[in-house]
């Protein structure tokens, strides 16, 4: 069985949105205000619904894997020079580091250690 969807709810849908297009290569496929529907390159689908000062666990996160070393520095480099605070990639259950997106929830990117 496959995870093919979420919903996150989100402090900011179009910032959101914006970060996730960015870095990530998410494709904003259907918007009204305060909700949004995107996708990526395998058809996974996330929604996005506005919500009102919201606060996910600490350890709450979702994952974007990559496929090498170098991408997760890519990555890291580009969100370090656009303004956002991130720690150094790490290398524990695989070369990762996290980032806090505008709309409230954390973003693990790594490369996994196989």
């Amino acid at each position: 069985m496959k995870l093919t969807h979420l919903n996150l709810t989100v402090n900011d849908v179009d910032a959101s949105v914006q970060f996730l297009a960015t870095y990530f290569n998410m494709r904003c496929v259907s918007y009204s205000q305060g909700f949004a529907v995107m996708n990526d390159d395998i058809q996974f689908l996330l929604t996005l619904m506005e919500g009102k000062d919201v606060q996910y666990p600490k350890s709450f996160h979702i994952g974007f894997p990559q496929e090498s070393r170098e991408q997760v520095d890519q990555i890291n480099q580009r969100l370090k020079d656009d303004g956002y605070k991130v720690a150094p990639p790490v290398n524990h259950h695989g070369y990762s580091f996290y980032v806090k997106a505008p709309g409230g929830f954390t973003v693990e990117v790594i490369k996994r250690n196989r």
